[in-house]
């Protein structure tokens, strides 16, 4: 006797491709041989559709947009699975003796949890670039992506496929505004986008980070809002002050122009060196370095950056 959920699986995808009725099979002709069955054919119903082993897929590779799976999310995809049966077939393409994901890698990786052997797909024909923009359009039309894993599908297409901004925006249904700002992204610090991927800041916070120039003063900055829960709007109001606070320390009427390129140059370079922010004020005859740390840890970070020890 089957297992339920094996039942499951097997009505929703009937449903999926009969349109839910059945039709009795005609009785056999026992005066003509029967044909050889073909192999792999898809079941009656719609052309494409077929079941194969959950361990003939495999993932996407390199312009799969999604990078990261929430366990969380996938054990609450696999429940459902197990309570009502998968009801969305994935979508693969044929790679030689395989099946390799274009759309649907979590439900694929929820059946794996649930134990399930056979899984309903729709196979189409497709190349690396068809492919790649597939999967990009089922994620988006999901918003399963999160702003990072978006830029750099976009950022793959451009690269590995040389499609314009133009031509993408116009295969995913979107703006090419939207595209250029996803993009601008990937201009932000390793540890601003870890932030970004994980939701802890929005993407309304990236933009204010991107219109500030120094680099290290953007980290800065994504800590500080993580650490105080600032607002886009409070973010914007502390990099203004920030701003003006740099501007009058690099101005005065004793310094040159090539002192204050100097100056900037170092200042730079420190904050690079320390992550963190670094004021300098000099004068010819004496001056004095500020470095900024955030809590007790931060301070260990630096004085193990510059080699002292606790």
């Amino acid at each position: 006797m089957s297992s339920p959920a094996k039942n499951r699986l097997g009505r929703g995808l009937g449903n999926l491709i009969s349109g839910g009725g059945t039709t009795p099979a005609p009785a056999a002709d026992k005066s003509t041989p029967a044909a050889p069955p073909l192999k792999a054919a898809p079941p009656t119903g719609l052309a494409g559709f077929i079941e194969v082993a959950v361990s003939a897929v495999e993932p996407g590779g390199k312009h799969q947009p999604r990078r990261n799976f929430d366990d969380a999310q996938l054990k609450e995809l696999a429940d459902s699975i197990r309570s009502e049966g998968l009801l969305q077939p994935i979508v693969v393409r044929r790679h030689g003796d395989k099946f390799q994901l274009i759309a649907g890698e979590r439900r694929w990786r929820a059946c794996q949890l649930v134990g399930l052997k056979i899984i309903p797909a729709r196979v189409v024909e497709a190349s690396d670039q068809s492919s790649a923009v597939m999967a990009m359009i089922e994620n988006l039309q999901r918003a399963d992506l999160n702003p990072i894993e978006e830029a750099l599908g976009y950022a793959s297409l451009l690269r590995d496929f040389s499609l314009t901004q133009e031509a993408i925006a116009e295969r995913v249904g979107k703006a090419r505004t939207t595209v250029a700002n996803a993009l601008r992204l990937l201009a932000l610090e390793r540890e601003v986008q870890g932030y970004l991927a994980k939701g802890l800041l929005s993407t309304g916070h990236a933009k204010v980070l991107l219109g500030i120039a120094d680099e290290g003063q953007r980290v800065v900055l994504a800590r500080r809002s993580l650490e105080d829960g600032w607002s886009v709007r409070e973010l914007e109001r502390q990099s203004r002050k920030m701003k003006a606070e740099t501007t009058v320390r690099r101005t005065g009427p004793a310094s040159s122009e090539a002192e204050q390129n100097i100056v900037r140059d170092v200042e730079k370079r420190i904050a690079a060196k320390l992550n963190t922010r670094v004021s300098l004020k000099h004068t010819p005859k004496h001056g004095r370095i500020v470095i900024e740390y955030f809590g007790n840890e931060d301070l260990q970070r630096i004085l193990e950056r510059i080699g002292v020890g606790s």
